[in-house]
């Protein structure tokens, strides 16, 4: 990370450069004690009262004061992935906005309003995808008062990392009392690449309906409800992968939405006690190929950051991160 000029280490950044994407060095707060300088990359958020705020592509945010900057510059946005898929941010998020669609909605402005009576929070949030039509503080409490009528809590989903994602809406929603709940990754890959797996799928039975065994697996599931069943079998083109067990309980489950060149795989889940079986790969490559059978040609997924066994087996299947999504809660006072 070059930062020098003429030999001698600059900051080359200001308030100006807010919204930009930016490398910075800093003074550590252990320099005093022996420790030194660390680096930070990411969206300059704000520049107030002294104190630089960053946001890096994970979501997180990082304070810096100005008196500890000792190099900064603006550099530009994150080279595009060089294999597997192409795709946008607002495609991307329109597409997985599309597989798992809420029983109510509303518009502001080009933010969208869901409910689903509280069954996950992706049904049950706000997708700011452009302009509310108004200041945010006054679309965030539109959010606020929309869900509160509705005996729901009020959650955002923004996102950051790729080119064109939220990271300022986050520190908005950071500033405003907001609380980021939940992070995770949103992954995209080639399709074909998970269809041509070498895993048996002779196990899996694929249905446009969901059951109640299907149901019985789903870790999610929580109280059934009516929504339930609305929000799982929305979807342009929804399959459920089911693998037989015992006492109606199925060994593995799995759904998939196929919308034009996109296959969406949610919900792969395997008993506990049959895991590391391939199970969830013969899942998972049983619903590829019937995607691939109806022209879709690329995929994506969403994991949580904190779950290691799943990230490890999609590296095995060529997926690779595009960018993370969040859910912001209002704190309530």
């Amino acid at each position: 990370m070059e930062f020098t000029g003429g030999g001698r280490l600059e900051v080359r950044i200001t308030s100006a450069d807010v919204g930009k994407r930016v490398s910075v060095r800093y003074v550590t707060e252990t320099a005093s004690a022996g420790g030194g300088f660390t680096d930070a990359v990411g969206v300059l958020t704000s520049w107030e009262d002294a104190v630089l705020l960053i946001t890096r592509k994970s979501g997180e945010s990082v304070r810096i004061a100005e008196s500890s900057l000792v190099a900064g510059k603006a550099v530009p946005p994150a080279p595009a992935r060089r294999r597997g898929p192409s795709a946008t941010f607002p495609e991307l998020a329109r597409a997985t906005a599309r597989a798992w669609r809420p029983v109510e909605s509303e518009a502001l402005g080009e933010w969208t309003l869901r409910a689903a009576d509280g069954f996950t929070r992706r049904a049950n949030s706000a997708l700011p995808l452009g302009d509310p039509g108004m200041p945010v503080a006054d679309a965030l409490a539109h959010v606020r008062a929309w869900y509160a009528a509705r005996g729901l809590p009020a959650y955002v989903q923004t996102a950051t990392g790729a080119e064109g994602t939220q990271e300022l809406l986050c520190a908005a929603l950071d500033r405003h009392g907001w609380l980021r709940e939940v992070s995770a990754e949103v992954r995209i890959g080639a399709l074909a690449a998970v269809g041509d797996l070498d895993a048996d799928v002779s196990a899996v039975r694929l249905s446009r309906t969901v059951d109640e065994p299907w149901l019985r697996r789903y870790q999610r599931l929580g109280e059934p409800g009516p929504a339930v069943h609305s929000v799982l079998t929305s979807g342009p083109s929804v399959w459920f992968a089911t693998v037989a067990g015992t006492e109606e309980v199925p060994a593995a489950i799995g759904r998939c939405v196929v919308d034009g060149r996109w296959a969406g795989f949610m919900a792969v889940e395997v008993d506990p006690a049959l895991r590391r079986r391939g199970l969830a790969t013969s899942v998972m490559t049983a619903l590829a190929r019937q995607a691939l059978d109806e022209g879709a040609s690329a995929a994506w997924l969403q994991v949580e950051a904190a779950n290691d066994g799943a990230r490890a087996l999609y590296d095995g299947m060529g997926f690779a991160p595009h960018h993370h999504y969040h859910h912001y809660r209002w704190a309530e006072a």
